[in-house]
């Protein structure tokens, strides 16, 4: 992903050999309006952002005086981050994570939440880093997704990465999904063609 985030178009690959493209362009940009209502403006105390890429939602919460770091396992996009002047380091969101139970809010944008090919167990991990009564925004596909667990590859140019676990996860697939991993939707938002819900334990489910 270090080439993707140093701006060369990309694009996934699934084992079938369907491509789509990456936003390349949209990640390396400032936050946007979209970014800015579904993310940044519910975020009000320490934010940790997973896969933060180069860094747009990360340096937008810094800009708001919110306390936010972000997580990636990209040299190029940790590099990125601390460019904007915001916080990130480069690790593993299963391993060790600086203040784990400790974050107010956790976010999982751009389809992040297919991190390791398994949304549940994700998710689960995620819980385990925000406080007990911590939130975690999730951005999901649309309607009819449902669940698709697979293995895909970063093509950018001639080259391909190695296979790694994928998934994608749909708005008609999240309460199931959070509801495995011990969670509830607090509720869902709809804007400009992205969805994002804000997920926390023990609560019940509600659309906006």
């Amino acid at each position: 992903m270090d080439a993707a985030f140093a701006g060369h178009p990309a694009e996934l690959v699934d084992a079938f050999g369907t491509t789509s493209p990456l936003a390349v362009h949209r990640w390396s940009a400032d936050a946007d309006a979209v970014d800015q209502a579904l993310f940044v403006r519910s975020c009000h105390g320490t934010t940790l952002d997973v896969g933060c890429g180069p860094g747009r939602l990360t340096a937008a919460l810094a800009a708001r005086a919110v306390h936010a770091m972000g997580i990636d396992i990209s040299a190029e996009a940790v590099r990125q981050t601390r460019g904007r002047g915001a916080a990130a380091i480069r690790g593993d969101v299963f391993a060790h994570v600086p203040g784990a139970g400790t974050w107010d809010h956790a976010i999982l944008a751009d389809g992040n939440v297919g991190i390791g090919g398994d949304p549940a167990r994700l998710l689960g991990r995620v819980s385990e880093l925000i406080r007990p009564d911590g939130t975690i925004l999730v951005e999901l596909a649309g309607p009819g997704t449902g669940v698709v667990q697979q293995l895909v590859q970063v093509r950018v140019g001639e080259r391909l990465s190695v296979p790694f676990a994928w998934a994608h996860l749909g708005v008609d697939a999240i309460a199931d999904v959070a509801a495995a991993a011990g969670l509830g939707v607090r509720h869902i938002t709809s804007l400009a063609g992205r969805y994002a819900a804000s997920l926390s334990q023990g609560v019940g489910s509600r659309a906006h």
